[in-house]
């Protein structure tokens, strides 16, 4: 009979997991380059211990994994926006380490250092930071993310790729550190640079709405289940106890 209630707690704290995850996806739905957060729930057979031998479905705790679909680009007319096509990302080197992001809003500082918006050097190729021509005209950057200015070339952006599905902390805005090391992509067939251009987020406010609401009504139906659960156990006790 406590089983129900083990599959409902079970259930509460996987929705409750999603609640948290459809909060921050619609918190960051404005934020450039943000790549939403989805969660992957498993089924878990426990054994009741009873003479049957039954077993009972739980819910996992959920793992984590980032939405693989693409923002919508948004042209700027910014030379120093950029936007990432195909799936690699922009490295920056930061404190904590080297970050990977799709926030390709960049800037030049007075020593001619390219920086992200909170000021983190962006990174080549070779994973070293990239140094601009004050002096020099506009840079102009290929889809191959080859720098020219003044029509020579003075580096590359860097593209980099991880496998995230090893593990990643987000960091600061649409930032993600990965647990496997970011390497530079040598194969730019399917990936490439827009300049001009900022990817948004990936976030879909409506799909997220609608899973609110069905997470919601998921919730209400879980703890109803909880408190009959509850009852009929207080009931069984009662019986059992020889209170009636």
């Amino acid at each position: 009979m406590q089983s129900g209630l083990y599959v409902s707690l079970s259930s509460q704290i996987a929705l409750e997991r999603r609640l948290t995850t459809i909060a921050d996806n619609m918190a960051n739905v404005n934020t450039t380059g943000f790549r939403a957060t989805e969660v992957k729930f498993d089924e878990m057979l426990g054994n009741t211990g009873n003479k049957i031998n039954a077993k009972v479905a739980y819910v996992s705790q959920g793992n984590d994994y980032l939405s693989g679909d693409n923002g919508e680009l948004q042209q700027t007319g910014n030379m120093l926006d950029f936007a990432v096509k195909g799936d690699a990302w922009f490295a920056l080197e930061t404190p904590a380490g080297r970050v990977l992001t799709k926030d390709g809003r960049f800037t030049m500082t007075d020593n001619g250092q390219l920086v992200s918006v909170r000021g983190y050097p962006v990174l080549d190729a070779g994973g070293a930071p990239i140094q601009l021509n004050t002096a020099g005209g506009e840079p102009k950057v290929g889809s191959d993310g080859l720098m020219y200015q003044d029509g020579k070339q003075i580096g590359s952006l860097g593209l980099f790729e991880a496998d995230i599905s090893k593990g990643y902390l987000r960091y600061e805005n649409s930032g993600i550190m990965t647990t496997q090391a970011p390497q530079a992509v040598t194969d730019r067939f399917n990936v490439g640079v827009r300049q001009g251009y900022v990817e948004n987020s990936n976030v879909n406010a409506m799909r997220e709405i609608t899973q609110l609401i069905e997470v919601n009504r998921a919730f209400e139906s879980m703890t109803s289940l909880s408190k009959d659960s509850e009852a009929s156990f207080s009931e069984a006790i009662k019986t059992l106890g020889g209170s009636r």
